[in-house]
Order: C-alpha cells, then sequence, then structure tokens
C-alpha cells in the first residue's frame, strides 16, 4: 500500500478532513473533529486505528503486524503495520471499521451535518 493510496482512500469518506495537529509528519484523519486514523508521512510504517476494545484484543492475538496503539489509549487503539503481515484490503477494513466508531459517537447535530 502507498501513502497515496491510503491518503485517497481515507478523504474519499464522507466529512472527512486531514491534518497535522501534533508535527508536520503525523497525519491525522478526522470525521466530525475526531481522529480516526493517524500515519506517519515521512515514514509511512504503520497507521493507528481506533478499534473496538475486544476486537482489538482479538486482533493482536491473532497478527503479529497488530500491536496496541503507539502513544494511544491502548484499550482503544491499535497500530497496524504496513510491513505485509496484514493484507491489505484488511487493513482497509479495519480503518473502515475505526470511522465507522468515531462517527456512530458523534452527536445527532453532527452527523446530520456530514450526511
Amino acid at each position: 500500500m502507498t501513502i497515496d493510496f491510503f491518503r485517497a482512500y481515507c478523504l474519499k469518506k464522507r466529512g472527512v478532513t486531514e491534518d497535522t495537529p501534533f508535527d508536520e509528519d503525523t497525519l491525522c484523519f478526522k470525521v466530525g473533529g475526531k481522529i480516526f486514523a493517524i500515519i506517519d508521512i515521512t515514514l509511512f510504517e504503520s497507521v493507528n486505528l481506533k478499534c473496538d476494545p475486544e476486537r482489538a484484543i482479538e486482533l493482536r492475538e491473532h497478527y503479529e503486524g497488530i500491536a496496541p496503539g503507539y502513544h494511544m489509549n491502548k484499550k482503544h487503539w491499535n497500530t497496524v503495520s504496513f510491513d505485509g503481515s496484514i493484507p491489505d484490503p484488511f487493513i482497509l477494513e479495519l480503518v473502515d471499521h475505526s470511522y465507522e466508531l468515531v462517527f456512530s459517537s458523534l452527536p445527532k447535530k453532527t452527523k446530520d451535518q456530514i450526511i
């Protein structure tokens, strides 16, 4: 997977914005002002994705390339490696899961503005 493909995939989702709130190398994808994906644009080795806590544990147990979220709440975030150990379609599925978790947690008024 390339950074250009990943970025385009995220930006195609409803209401998604991107910015670099932490530093010039850390790109965040947001919906309704809430982060659902974080990548390092210089290294592009992994992505931090929000995940249902029970599923997060299950994924970490089954995939070497999925670890507790780096610099994130380990209960709700996973770091997913782009090292080839996780198939690209599955990574995109995890991006979708992260986006849906964040979108579903938004206030109704915010969701209505996005839809």
